[in-house]
């Protein structure tokens, strides 16, 4: 039974995690479409377990203890596995350039949550905060048409400078990330980056909300972010 007591323990741990991840972060919404589809395959495969288990039963013989043992630990290792294995994958950075621009916010949002054990602390705090705004620009975003300048300084900013600035960190050797270069790190390079982000999301999502995309079409204020060698700058 220990054997079994420890997979129990390891189940509790992926449910912990993945209840942590969920809680929080951006896409909130395709990650909740996400983790019921991995419950719903998780069940599948244990009646699929059970059902198997009463026709050998039916067939063969009575299973008995171990055979009921080994039922359950199958069942438990198949659900660890299905919850802990993602439904869909994230969409690679080319990917988000060419989706559709109502799509687009989550589609950002599954791709950043994905890089999220890569990042420092503080930058998940903003990479939540992104989230958020992501989520608040999709009803936003729904009746914006396509190819319109507008529509071209979002997609510019979620769907290209966002991904190529994360990317542009997690090529960074973990151990120079906290060196300084350039007087400064590329750990707060990239808190000062997100964070630049993050304002003008915000900002675009509210000039979408009252009307002003005039003042969208004209803003003109792309992040200038370049990458000097193995670092962020």
């Amino acid at each position: 039974m220990a054997s079994s007591d420890d997979t129990l323990s390891r189940a509790g741990d992926v449910l912990n995690r993945m209840s942590d991840t969920y809680r929080a972060g951006p896409g909130r919404r395709a990650r909740e479409r996400d983790i019921g589809r991995r419950l719903t395959r998780a069940a599948i495969a244990d009646a699929a377990i059970v059902a198997i288990a009463i026709i050998v039963g039916l067939a063969v013989g009575p299973i008995g203890i171990f055979g009921f043992l080994a039922m359950i630990v199958t069942m438990i290792v198949a659900t660890i596995v299905l919850l802990a294995m993602p439904a869909t994958r994230a969409p690679t950075p080319e990917r988000l350039r060419s989706v559709e621009l109502k799509a687009l916010p989550a589609q950002t949002g599954r791709w950043l949550d994905a890089q999220r054990p890569a990042l420092p602390a503080p930058a998940i705090t903003l990479v939540d905060q992104i989230g958020l705004k992501l989520d608040a620009l999709i009803p936003q975003l729904a009746t914006l048409p396509e190819n319109t300048p507008a529509a071209d300084e979002i997609r510019k900013l979620v769907g290209e400078q966002l991904p190529d600035f994360v990317k542009g960190y997690a090529a960074v050797p973990a151990a120079l990330r906290g060196v300084p270069r350039n007087g400064r790190t590329p750990d707060a390079q990239l808190v000062e980056g997100l964070t630049t982000i993050s304002r003008e999301i915000g900002e675009m999502s509210a000039q979408l909300a009252t009307g002003q995309l005039d003042a969208l079409e004209t803003r003109g204020r792309y992040l200038e972010i370049k990458y000097q060698g193995d670092g962020v700058s």
